[in-house]
């Protein structure tokens, strides 16, 4: 069934209160509309009933009747028109026959005896209406009985109060005059303004196109411009072709298998490792030399492990040779102080794998001047002695040029010339020249 031939379909049952009782035609308009459609069709009969003389006074009772009836098998707070039916029942511009009918559609759902109404046609309950019988109680006690539980929100249209009636009200029609005239005509002398096959094909067509939320005002404004992107404005925000997307290959990858690994090199910052653990980490970055990258050793952390367990120290930084990072390892390796274990890295790396010339040259460099600078003579000819045996191994095994240093460490052996292995030193370069 299309728009049109429910807006026709409806608008039958609203013209058949002449001869048919209330009941019979809520029935009809349940069995005919499925219940999806009943609170668009309801919402379409407030719109007529809104405009006073566009509905006869028998249609009207009957819309009254299918807003009330299409929601009688729910409570009364569950009827989204409960509120527009007090509303009309209070309503004292209304004709009285109006309002005691639906005072007696709101007072059925308790009342069997006001269920009777329903058994009467339109035409008979004005025919056969009586003012005298029928109290009017006031809005507010109304409202208090029929409208206590309900919703304030429900049902409510955010722009109803923005938005303009769809239906306008002929000026030139007086309020209570039918638009077709009828031994109900209230005012039997006034002409009717348009004919009832017009009225028909206009009813029809409101039902067909009007929305039930009104006329509501169109927002229609442009877009505002975009802002300049500024140059400290996170790039990811304003994803343009310039823009690479960069993937994490580490992202969600395992990091349990180095997990030992990892704690044993967290105690070694702290202190010396006891022979079992420190053979554990060697035989573990033997087995398995990438486990160095998930050891948790970044640069800043390498003195702490060169001072307290050389040896791993040394596998580690022979593992990270070929890393993008390794230059970072050996700046913080020769600017470190200089000490005995220090220097045992670096002697064994040179055995080892084959160190970047500027690193050895630096590295000695760093040696010379730290004994150079030390103030106690017991500290500093200990220390003495222990560059002299360096570099004496270091020349034996060819890890350096000795030309490329021979005036800096000659000059480094005069100073201390009275230390045995200064001397020594002295000896082995004369030897070379």
């Amino acid at each position: 069934m299309n728009s049109f031939e429910r807006s026709k379909s409806l608008y039958s049952l609203l013209n058949s209160g002449e001869h048919r009782p209330f009941d019979e035609i809520s029935a009809d308009f349940r069995s005919t509309f499925p219940t999806s459609l009943h609170f668009r069709l309801c919402s379409s009969l407030v719109i007529l009933l809104q405009g006073k003389q566009l509905l006869r006074s028998s249609q009207r009772l009957v819309a009254y009747a299918i807003l009330h009836q299409a929601y009688s098998s729910q409570k009364s707070s569950s009827n989204p028109f409960i509120s527009l039916l007090v509303d009309a029942a209070s309503d004292q511009d209304a004709e009285k026959f109006e309002r005691a009918f639906i005072l007696q559609l709101l007072e059925s759902s308790s009342s069997t005896s006001n269920k009777e109404v329903l058994k009467q046609s339109a035409v008979d309950f004005i025919k056969y209406f009586d003012i005298a019988s029928h109290p009017f109680p006031p809005r507010e006690q109304l409202q208090q009985q029929f409208c206590d539980k309900i919703d304030p929100e429900q049902y409510q249209c955010l722009f109803k109060n923005t938005s303009v009636k769809n239906v306008v009200t002929d000026p030139d029609i007086p309020s209570g005059c039918d638009v077709e005239s009828s031994e109900f005509d209230l005012q039997p002398g006034v002409k009717p303004k348009i004919g009832a096959g017009d009225r028909d094909e206009t009813v029809t067509g409101l039902l067909k196109n009007l929305s039930f939320q009104g006329l509501g005002p169109q927002w229609i404004r442009p877009f505002p411009p975009r802002l300049p992107v500024q140059y400290d404005e996170l790039v990811w925000l304003n994803p343009e072709n310039h823009h690479d997307v960069l993937w994490d290959n580490g992202m969600c990858a395992d990091t349990s298998k180095g997990a030992a690994v990892r704690d044993l090199i967290a105690k070694a910052l702290k202190g010396p490792l006891a022979p079992a653990q420190q053979e554990r980490v060697l035989c573990e970055l033997a087995t398995d030399p990438k486990l160095v990258y998930h050891s948790g050793l970044t640069p800043k952390k390498l003195p702490e492990l060169v001072e307290n367990n050389p040896l791993i120290a040394v596998e580690v930084l022979i593992k990270l040779i070929h890393s993008a990072e390794i230059a970072e390892y050996f700046t913080v390796l020769v600017n470190m102080d200089m000490s005995l274990h220090s220097m045992e890295v670096v002697n064994r790396l040179t055995t080892a794998v084959e160190l970047p010339t500027e690193f050895v040259h630096m590295y000695i460099t760093n040696c010379i001047s730290s004994c150079e600078n030390i103030k106690d003579k017991y500290m500093q000819n200990r220390l003495v002695r222990l560059v002299c045996v360096f570099l004496q191994s270091l020349i034996r095994n060819k890890i350096i040029n000795v030309h490329d240093l021979f005036i800096e460490v000659q000059a480094f052996c005069i100073e201390f010339s009275r230390i045995r292995e200064a001397a020594g030193l002295f000896r082995l370069l004369k030897s070379l020249e």
